[in-house]
């Protein structure tokens, strides 16, 4: 992920977010640009941790679980850093299927009512 430094403004239409929201993630530690006066510079390295937040953030674990996840890398390293991730992303994969089995009963449930309703029209 080489490159030239992306400024402010570009990092946002680079990676889809609003100003408030890049602002946040450098306000809670996840990124920490360069800064050159008023100016924040991303480099390779928070341009590599902005897609890391981001993809986090789809699988649906919490800014903080990220944050913790990103320090392992700098504290301990790569392997303990992976072996942390197989590890959330079976707690994830759990509390999704859990969701999803919830998600298909609601919808049984309602189409069951929807019928009801509907036989009930005619």
């Amino acid at each position: 992920m080489a490159g030239p430094k992306l400024s402010f403004k570009e990092m946002c239409a680079t990676f889809d977010v609003t100003p408030r929201t890049l602002r946040y993630y450098e306000y809670i530690e996840l990124l920490a640009p360069e800064k050159d006066g008023r100016s924040r510079l991303y480099g390779p390295r928070e341009r590599a941790r902005m897609t890391l937040i981001l993809r986090g953030r789809r699988f649906g674990f919490s800014l903080e679980e990220i944050r913790q996840w990103l320090l392992i890398y700098e504290e301990r390293g790569t392997q303990a850093q992976f072996q942390t991730f197989v590890d959330m992303a079976d707690r994830q994969l759990d509390a999704l299927a859990a969701q999803r089995t919830d998600l298909d009963a609601t919808i049984d449930e309602l189409k069951t009512l929807r019928d009801e309703v509907a036989e009930n029209l005619t």
